[in-house]
C-alpha cells in the first residue's frame, strides 16, 4: 500500500549491532497535521522531552527513529546528540529543524551512538521511497519477534483515505499512554484539534488497555501525520460524519496494533482478554481487570495451563475494589468455573484447562453490582521473559 506524499527508509547504521535494520525515516513531502501521545513517566528520554515542544505547533514533516539506544537517562550531552541528528537529518532533506520529531528505542543510561547517525544519515534520504514502510517496522524493533503493522482503506466525506500504522513493543508494556513506539500515516485532510482528540481516545480504548509486564518505558509516543493529499472535505468539527468515521477508523489500528504488541509479549505463548463486568462502575471495572493482568501467579498459571481461578480472585482481592466475593463468577471462555465465589470441582476445571491452551481467550469475571465493564488484554509468563531480560544488556 502507497499513501501519496509519504516516503520511508531504513538502513544498517551500525548502532548497536551490525547488519541490522536500526535507523528508519518517516518523511512527508509537505509539512503534515500531527498530533502525538507520549509517556506518562516522570523519566523521560531526550526525543521525547523534543518532540512534545515541537509539537506545540501541530506539524511535522520527519520522523527519525532509531532502536539500539533509547537516549534515555543521558543528561545534556544526550539532549545535545538528538538535537544534533535533527539538524544533521533537515539538512540532508531540505526542512526546517522543528519539523524534524525524533524517536528512539533501546537501552536505557547510554549515549548514542553519533559517528553510526553521522555517517548514515545521507544514504537513509537517498532511500526514501513510497513503498519503504515495512523496512521502518523492522528497523524500529529490538526483542520484538515481528514487525507490526495495519494497512486500511476507507471512504470518509466522499473520497478514499488511506491509514498506515506500525508498533514496536514486546516488554516493558504497560503505557497508560502508549507503547512503546507507534506511528501512524494518513492522507486525511483534517485539523489538529480533531486528530489530537481522535488519537487520545483510540489510545484510550486500545494501548492503554494492554500489559505485558506492568512497566512503563522511558520512550513510550504514538504519533500520527496527516498529510491532507486525499482532498477529502476538511474534517473540523467532531460532531459530524466524517469525524466519527476517522475516529473509529483510527481506533480500529491502534487496537489491533496493540493487539499485535500484546501477542509478542517478551517471551508470551498467549494473548488473553481480562474482561471484569458488573462493576458498581467502569473505573472500578479496569482497576481490577488491570490488577488480574498484572498479576505474576495468574500470567505463570495462564503458561501453566492451570486452571487456577484461586490465584484471580486473590488478585481481585488486593485490587483495591470493593465487591461481595460470594457473589462473583469467573469463567473461561465458555466455562463458568466459579459460581457465586465457589469452585465447581475438578470436573468443570478441567475442561476450563482445555481454553488455557488456546493461544487467545478471554477470562471473565462477574462482580454483580452494577453495570460497569472494562477489558485490558495481557499475555502469560514463561521462561524465556525471565531469559530475554536478564541478558538485555549484552
Amino acid at each position: 500500500m502507497i499513501i501519496k506524499g509519504f516516503s520511508f527508509a531504513a538502513v544498517a547504521a551500525g548502532i548497536k549491532y551490525p547488519d541490522r535494520l536500526d535507523l528508519g525515516l518517516i518523511f512527508s513531502d509537505e509539512p503534515a497535521v500531527t498530533a502525538g501521545v507520549f509517556t506518562t513517566t516522570q523519566v523521560k528520554a531526550a526525543p521525547v522531552l523534543i518532540d512534545m515542544e515541537r509539537l506545540r505547533q501541530g506539524r511535522s514533516q520527519a520522523v527519525l527513529v532509531n532502536s539500539g539506544c533509547a537516549n534515555a537517562c543521558t543528561g545534556r550531552e544526550g539532549m545535545n546528540n538528538a538535537l544534533e541528528t535533527g539538524r544533521l537529518l533537515a539538512e540532508q532533506l531540505g526542512i526546517e529543524q522543528d519539523m524534524v520529531l525524533l524517536s528512539s528505542t533501546g537501552v536505557i543510561g547510554a549515549q548514542l551512538n553519533m559517528p553510526a547517525f553521522r555517517s548514515n544519515l545521507k544514504p537513509l534520504v537517498e532511500a526514501l521511497s513510497p513503498d519503504g514502510f515495512e523496512a521502518v517496522a523492522r528497523a524500529i524493533m529490538t526483542t520484538d519477534t515481528v514487525p507490526k503493522t495495519v494497512f486500511r482503506r476507507e471512504m470518509i466525506g466522499g473520497r478514499e483515505v488511506g491509514f498506515m500504522g506500525m508498533a514496536k513493543g514486546s516488554g516493558m508494556i504497560m503505557p497508560n499512554m502508549a507503547t512503546m513506539l507507534a506511528f501512524v500515516v494518513t492522507d486525511a485532510r483534517i485539523s489538529y484539534s480533531e486528530l489530537s482528540r481522535a488519537l487520545k481516545s483510540g489510545v484510550q480504548e486500545s494501548f492503554n488497555r494492554i500489559t505485558v509486564d506492568g512497566d512503563t518505558s522511558t520512550n513510550d509516543m504514538v504519533l500520527v501525520l496527516a498529510n491532507g493529499t486525499a482532498d477529502n472535505d476538511w474534517i473540523d468539527d467532531t460532531a459530524t460524519p466524517a469525524y466519527e468515521t476517522f475516529q473509529n477508523v483510527l481506533e480500529e489500528i491502534l487496537k489491533d496494533l496493540a493487539l499485535q504488541v500484546v501477542q509478542d509479549g517478551e517471551g508470551a505463548t498467549k494473548c488473553i482478554t481480562i474482561r471484569v463486568c458488573g462493576a458498581k462502575e467502569n473505573g472500578h471495572a479496569e482497576i481490577m481487570a488491570r490488577t488480574v493482568a498484572n498479576s505474576n501467579l495468574v500470567k505463570t498459571a495462564f503458561f501453566g495451563e492451570d486452571a487456577n481461578w484461586g490465584r484471580i480472585i486473590a488478585a481481585m482481592g488486593r485490587s483495591g475494589v470493593r465487591f461481595n466475593q460470594d457473589q462473583v463468577d469467573i469463567a473461561f471462555g465458555d466455562v463458568v468455573l466459579v459460581r457465586n465465589g465457589l469452585g465447581l470441582g475438578p470436573e468443570v476445571e478441567a475442561e476450563a484447562a482445555k481454553i488455557l491452551r488456546e493461544k487467545r481467550f478471554t477470562v471473565c469475571i462477574d462482580l454483580k453490582d452494577g453495570n460497569g465493564c472494562e477489558e485490558i488484554h495481557t499475555c502469560d509468563f514463561s521462561i524465556d521473559y525471565v531469559k530475554i531480560n536478564a541478558d538485555y544488556r549484552s
